[in-house]
Formats: C-alpha cells, sequence, structure tokens
C-alpha cells in the first residue's frame, strides 16, 4: 500500500484595485460562489507566473528551465548547433524533425512563418532538450533514432514546473507526465462589486487653442481579499524528478506560489501586495480545497483579512471531523490565528516543511510496482 503524503497551501492575500487577470472583454474575471459574484484568479495565470519565477531563480539549473512551446523542433536544432558547430540550420532542424518523428510528435511547417510546429503547445525541459541532441549525435547521419530510447529521455530529466504541473501530448499519449500539484482558481473571500476607472488622455503637443482629450475610455477594476489554494502530492513529485529534488522543488514552489502574482495591468496598477496569511498542512490522506469557508461570504465595513482568517481556521478545525488530523499545520501571519504552530517568517516556514519532508521521505520510497 502506498503511503501518501500531501502538502496543502493555503493562502490569505488582499489585492487593491487591480485586473490582474481579465477575460475576452477585459474585465477582471469573476465567479459566482455561494449566490455571489466573486472576484477570480484563474489558476493557469497564477502557474503562468509560478514558472517565470521560477526560471528567476537560477539561469544555469536545468531542473529549472523549460520552454511551453510550438517550437520544440527549432528549439532542439539550436541545441544540435550548440554540440555540432559543423551543422548549418537546415542539417540541424533536418535532424530535430526527425528527432520528434522517433517520438511521434508531429511537426508540420506553418504556411504563415515558415517554421515547422507541433500541433498543440509542448512542455519540454532544458535537461531533455540537451539529452536528445546528444542522442541524435551519437546516432550519426543515418538518423536511425529508436522510440524507446527517444521516449525514455522525454520521461526522464523533467524540469521542476513539467514535473508539478504535467505534460499532455495529444499525438502521443505515452509521453504524457502525470501533475503532482493542483491549483485552484482563486476567488474573494466576500461579494465584489465590479468598478469602471474613466480616463481620458491629453495630447502633449495639442494646438494652445485645442480643447478635448485625444483619447477616453474606461476600464474595468475590482478589489478583493482573496482565497487561494494549492497542493502538491509528493510522491507523485518524487517520482517525477526523484525525492532530492522533490523536496527543494516543494520549497521553491511553495515559495513562488507564495510571492509571485500574476502581471495584468500591473503598471496601471502598482497592486503587487503580500499575502496576510498562508497555512500549510502535511496529510498523509487526502488534500483538502478549504473554500467552503467562504461559501457564506464574509460580511463587513472594517476590511476583510482577520474574518476571513477566523472563518477559515474554524473550517480547518470542522475538517477533522471528516479527514485525519494533518501530519502537522504550520502557520505564517501577522495577524491574530488559533492555530499554535507558528513561523517566524517564510524563510522559517520553508524550514520547517522541508525537515518534515525530509523526516517522512524514506517512508515513500516503494517500488513501481
Amino acid at each position: 500500500m502506498t503511503n501518501n503524503l500531501f502538502i496543502d497551501i493555503n493562502i490569505l492575500q488582499t489585492v487593491p484595485s487591480s485586473n490582474i487577470n481579465r477575460d475576452d472583454t477585459g474585465a477582471p474575471k469573476t465567479a459566482i460562489y455561494g449566490g455571489v459574484t466573486r472576484a477570480r484568479v484563474s489558476s493557469q495565470s497564477w502557474k503562468r507566473a509560478v514558472r517565470q519565477a521560477f526560471k528567476d531563480e537560477t539561469k544555469d539549473a536545468d531542473w529549472l528551465q523549460s520552454s511551453r512551446t510550438k517550437k520544440g523542433a527549432h528549439l532542439l536544432a539550436k541545441q544540435l548547433q550548440q554540440l555540432d558547430g559543423s551543422l548549418d540550420d537546415d542539417a540541424a532542424l533536418d535532424k530535430a524533425i526527425a528527432a520528434f518523428d522517433a517520438a511521434k510528435i508531429k511537426v508540420k511547417k506553418d504556411k504563415k512563418s515558415g517554421q515547422y510546429l507541433t500541433g498543440a503547445l509542448l512542455l519540454l525541459s532544458q535537461g531533455q532538450l540537451k539529452k536528445i541532441a546528444q542522442y541524435v549525435l551519437d546516432h550519426g547521419t543515418d538518423n536511425k533514432l529508436d522510440y524507446k530510447d527517444v521516449k525514455s529521455i522525454l520521461m526522464d530529466n523533467n524540469s521542476l514546473d513539467l514535473a508539478l504541473f504535467g505534460r499532455m501530448v495529444a499525438d502521443n499519449p505515452e509521453l504524457n507526465v502525470d501533475a503532482a500539484c493542483q491549483v485552484a482558481h482563486a476567488i474573494s473571500t466576500h461579494e465584489i462589486v465590479p468598478e469602471f476607472d474613466y480616463f481620458t488622455a491629453i495630447d502633449d503637443e495639442r494646438d494652445e487653442d485645442q480643447a478635448g482629450s485625444a483619447m477616453i475610455g474606461t476600464l474595468e477594476y475590482d478589489s478583493a481579499t482573496l482565497y487561494r489554494y494549492a497542493n502538491i502530492n509528493f510522491n507523485e513529485l518524487a517520482k517525477n524528478m526523484g525525492s532530492e529534488l522533490a523536496i527543494r522543488g516543494s520549497e521553491l514552489f511553495i515559495k513562488d506560489f507564495v510571492l509571485s502574482m500574476p502581471t495584468g495591468k500591473e503598471n496601471s496598477f502598482a497592486n503587487k501586495t503580500l499575502p496576510q496569511y498562508v497555512m500549510i498542512s502535511l496529510r498523509k490522506d487526502t488534500p483538502v480545497n478549504l473554500v467552503s469557508a467562504f461559501e457564506n461570504p464574509v460580511t463587513s465595513r472594517i476590511g476583510y483579512v482577520q474574518s476571513s482568517i477566523d472563518k477559515l481556521e474554524k473550517e480547518f478545525a470542522a475538517t477533522k471531523k471528516f479527514v485525519e488530523s494533518p501530519i502537522k499545520t504550520i502557520v505564517l501571519t501577522a495577524d491574530s490565528t488559533e492555530i499554535s504552530d507558528q513561523a517566524n517568517d517564510l524563510s522559517d516556514l520553508l524550514a520547517q516543511v522541508s525537515a518534515l519532508l525530509q523526516q517522512e521521505e524514506p517512508q515513500n520510497e516503494e517500488s513501481d510496482d
């Protein structure tokens, strides 16, 4: 029987007037929950912010470098040329396309750009590109590449984002990677009313007698205290990238999930804030999203944060009637909390989580059978 190990990440974060994630009309995304309109930030937009943060951590670590792109063949061609300077552009691209063919991933020439593209976005780690390039060069000019070898490379050397968020390959499901992380859409703990900013712009070089504006428009925005949630299946993450990197990766994901924010309209609103409350729970039975704490929306005229904390901790206590108590729960906040185990700062929180994972990890080493 597999020993499960899940990491629940619960965050409360207040965001001022902003439009960090907008829909097709340019309005901030919303959701109906508990019968009222909530501010919403999609999981995809926050995952992208986390992925970008990974890339900024270090420029040299392959396990933090990846590309989600249709231009995989061209990236592989560049990698081939870095390893073999004698290859011209056409020769390198031919070899790259042959490698994708060997992996049973279709690559077609785009009529508009002339580039050779996959049918859908494909997530590839830097380590995979390097290994495939070396494998192609080791097999000479005949391009007789073995599918099992190419598949083995593409299922190993995963970057952190690939190991966390998974990969779906429609052309060849055998190359799919199961996600080790789930990220919920963030929603406000309370009802919101969308607002509109009416703005005008004056032409700096207008004539002295010229009246009126050069541009008039409106911009929709809202403000909210958001409940954010994600979880990590640590065993799955360890399967995708090894136990040592899984521990480091869990730390890094928690850090960047806490500190990152989608960048929509950030120059217009300067809305970058930090969380007011972070709760991390390690569980052995099942991950638990505590959003039901806010099905009955918070109502207040003196701020939403403390009331949201109170409701979240009450819901956390209520879940113990249905699931096992966590191995440990740690809270980081400057506000009032009923949770006894608290971290002094973010570094202390991450250190405590890492120590717990190292303590639990030996129990999770099992065969793949």
